[in-house]
């Protein structure tokens, strides 16, 4: 029985993450995405190794449509993404709605300060000096505030979805307590 309900989480989860590489094609606002939260979202339900494994792979595949672009901001996204994957297995025994916008808001933050700085650091847009780096966080604080609400809004809807089919799945394989 437990091989069984690990199958339909794994099934479950597949699904939504599919549904987040999905999304990532379609026309959205500058950073509201469902990446960060898929991110969240893996590490709080895939076992281990796949945790890190699918939200990757589901970014390589929608980067082959979208485009590759400077392979050390690239990395720096997807180390960005591999941190939120830890963040959210901090939530794996203990998914409550403050720990998951603590978690969602230190991923948005992580990823904020890691891609910027790496934009600093590795492109000729800003002067590499300290009031370089400073214009650089300045001039992306609106993609941060998309940022936030992308991950807040997705961290919703996928542990809401998953945790609402499964609420659901387990009251049918319950045996009916009803007396009539």
């Amino acid at each position: 029985m437990k091989s069984t309900k690990n199958n339909h989480y794994l099934i479950l989860a597949i699904i939504l993450i599919a549904v987040a590489a999905g999304l990532r094609l379609l026309p959205h606002a500058p950073n509201f995405a469902p990446v960060g939260a898929l991110a969240l979202f893996g590490g709080a339900y895939l076992k281990k190794q796949w945790s890190y494994i699918v939200p990757i792979v589901a970014m390589l595949v929608s980067d082959l449509f979208l485009g590759f672009y400077t392979p050390q901001i690239m990395a720096a996204v997807y180390i960005s993404f591999i941190l939120i994957v830890f963040l959210g297995s901090l939530a794996r025994n203990n998914k409550n709605i403050s720990r998951l916008a603590i978690l969602t808001l230190s991923g948005s933050l992580a990823f904020f300060v890691i891609t910027n700085f790496t934009v600093w650091a590795f492109t000729p847009m800003y002067a590499h000096t300290l009031n370089g780096l400073v214009s650089c966080f300045v001039a992306a604080l609106p993609f941060f505030r998309n940022t936030i609400l992308g991950d807040l809004f997705y961290v919703g809807v996928f542990f809401g979805c998953f945790e609402t089919i499964m609420f659901f799945a387990q009251k049918q394989m319950e045996p009916n307590q009803l007396k009539i």
